[in-house]
């Protein structure tokens, strides 16, 4: 009688982890060369040199127009970057960082006496089943779902263009 405990609860276990769905996805399709945000048109799309691979409807910081600054306008820099780390663990579901400040972003910002800030990523949304307006500081938002497929399909190094 024990023993059929034992099993009933490994196979209730082992039931129940099957059916459970990670974050983490395996993505084996086209590499993704370039990721390019439109900021007006809130869309960003994934691209294998000039094919589009995925298209998204993104969020950004809470003061969308113009170039981001300095830490704390709510702006999403604009112009050319690179992805350059992974935050598996992020408040926002998944994350990867763009490579913000870059030089003339830091000069820019020391010439206006200001700190460049930093800290910018493409990620998820802390209430997953909201689609807010622009909310964030400066980041690229899009569904926790979408995320996983981001997370899994760009690389480190991928280069970002960051269109008004």
């Amino acid at each position: 009688m024990k023993m059929l405990k034992i099993l009933a609860l490994l196979a209730l276990v082992l039931g129940v982890s099957a059916c459970s769905s990670s974050k983490f996805k395996t993505y084996n399709g086209p590499e993704v060369t370039r990721v390019v945000v439109w900021k007006d048109a809130r869309k960003m799309r994934l691209y294998h040199h000039d094919k589009v691979l995925e298209e998204y409807e993104i969020n950004l910081g809470f003061a969308p127009s113009g170039h981001k600054n300095f830490e704390g306008d709510g702006r999403t820099p604009e112009g050319r970057y690179l992805i350059d780390r992974r935050n598996p663990n992020s408040r926002f579901h998944l994350s990867l960082g763009i490579s913000y400040p870059n030089v003339r972003d830091i000069a820019a910002a020391r010439v206006a006496g200001k700190d460049p800030g930093g800290d910018i990523f493409i990620h998820g949304r802390p209430n997953p089943l909201k689609r807010d307006e622009d909310w964030n500081w400066g980041c690229i938002a899009v569904s926790n779902r979408e995320m996983e497929w981001i997370y899994a399909m760009v690389r480190n190094g991928t280069v970002i263009d960051i269109y008004p």
